[in-house]
């Protein structure tokens, strides 16, 4: 790595404070020529005059971090300037290192790649930074803190080392297989294999809660037309997102809205109320409607009070293990309502008033963190980590099943690359830029 990235590390616009991060071999040349003076002691704020190298004018005073490579965050020589925020300082401050030979704008995610491919921190620590840039709940932080502080990478590093450790003795039965070997070897594969197997596969039947935390925890609010979807949704929202009107099909389309839930990131939608119908652009919301709801992690049946005894059939059908049950309009009856709808207790609630929505406010509250639960043991957060250790899965089953020894070691092989992808412990050029593409050009 030849060229010295820099970029704006702080948002964009003005501010009290704005970071321009240097990394490569020119980082200590730029401090120099913009300062006009020699590095300062490594890791310790030192307050510069900082120059424009062209017209040797003032551009502002600020502070300078020197960071010598390795000792640094991308391992290489970095360098941050702590300049008063304003575009223009930035702008100038930035415009200046331009005029550095072998200096250029970072790419999104170059800093943090750097560091992976100077050994500072494996791809699961990576893309935990980028988590944390966009963490917006507490368990979003604390998931990405755990991931970036190494916890996921040393479950499946150890998880390889074991694969590593049986391949080895699967390549000796082939090497030496005219000498004596241990008495059981075979035995002894074959076990550590299915022990692999059996904790791997517990890892991947997790009900995808790390990537629900990091993405979200879907609610789909489901029921049948003017039985006040809209209002309860403005009423969790507390605001008004969705369009509120006694005109029956008002909502034609899914409307999301991200909340906070006990510190979980939850998107509740509002959908189409669900009815037989000949309307073409209503037909299509309904669908919509019973898409958002087969992909929620939870549904919460709504139901008209005033429609009581009858009930909607079609609504019904949507009752199941993962729907919280309410009856709507509650402020407008005069009768009790039913204890349970389809098995399920039902709430009663008035969205319009707020009658009852405390209760259903808990309810909903103890759904979202019973689905979590307090699991303390690293969780899968990406799709890719999923692929890769069902690759993992399906190579070690083949292995079992392998008759020559020559293809249970092949599997094996191909297990550790796919486990190894995972952490960046294979060559893994080919999802380098998926994976630092996602971040912001800064880091």
């Amino acid at each position: 790595m030849i060229d010295t990235i820099y970029s704006l590390s702080t948002g964009a616009g003005s501010s009290g404070v704005a970071i321009i991060r240097l990394s490569g071999p020119a980082s200590e040349e730029v401090l120099k020529k913009l300062t006009r003076k020699r590095a300062p002691e490594p890791r310790l704020a030192s307050l510069r005059r900082i120059h424009n190298p062209i017209d040797q004018n003032a551009i502002d005073e600020g502070i300078v971090i020197w960071f010598p490579g390795p000792n640094s965050y991308t391992g290489e020589d970095v360098v941050e300037f702590h300049v008063h925020g304003g575009p223009s300082i930035t702008e100038e401050v930035l415009k200046s290192i331009s005029t550095v030979a072998s200096c250029r704008i970072a790419e999104p995610g170059e800093f943090t790649r750097r560091a992976f491919q100077l050994g500072k921190m494996d791809l699961t620590s990576a893309e935990a930074v980028a988590d944390l840039i966009d963490a917006k709940t507490i368990e979003q932080r604390r998931q990405a803190l755990k991931q970036f502080d190494g916890q996921l990478a040393g479950l499946y590093d150890e998880w390889r080392k074991q694969l590593i450790d049986i391949l080895a003795y699967a390549e000796s039965a082939i090497d030496f297989s005219d000498e004596e070997l241990p008495e059981g070897i075979n035995n002894t594969i074959t076990n550590n294999i299915l022990y692999l197997i059996n904790n791997i596969a517990q890892h991947i039947d997790d009900k995808k809660i790390g990537e629900r935390i990091r993405s979200g925890f879907n609610i789909a609010i489901l029921g049948a037309p003017n039985s006040g979807k809209s209002s309860l949704l403005n009423r969790l929202a507390t605001r008004d997102v969705a369009i509120v009107s006694d005109t029956a099909g008002t909502t034609r389309d899914v409307i999301e809205v991200q909340m906070n839930l006990e510190g979980f990131a939850v998107i509740v939608s509002d959908t189409a109320g669900i009815r037989d119908t000949q309307n073409e652009i209503e037909f299509e919301g309904v669908r919509r409607a019973r898409k958002a709801a087969d992909e929620a992690d939870l549904v919460v049946v709504v139901f008209d009070a005033l429609d009581l005894p009858d009930i909607s059939e079609i609504t019904k059908n949507y009752i199941s293990d993962k729907s919280l049950v309410l009856v709507n309009k509650v402020d407008l009856l005069d009768h009790s309502l039913p204890g349970e709808i389809n098995g399920k207790e039902t709430l009663g609630i008035s969205a319009k008033t707020g009658e009852g929505f405390e209760e259903f406010q808990l309810r909903l509250n103890r759904e979202v963190k019973n689905y979590f639960g307090n699991n303390e043991q690293p969780v899968l957060t990406r799709e890719r980590h999923r692929k890769a250790l069902e690759d993992t899965l399906a190579s070690l089953n083949r292995s079992t099943q392998a008759v020559l020894p020559e293809l249970v070691a092949e599997d094996i092989r191909l297990a550790v690359r796919s486990i190894g992808k995972i952490t960046g412990r294979v060559d893994v050029e080919d999802v380098l830029d998926i994976i630092f593409g996602e971040f912001c050009i800064g880091k």
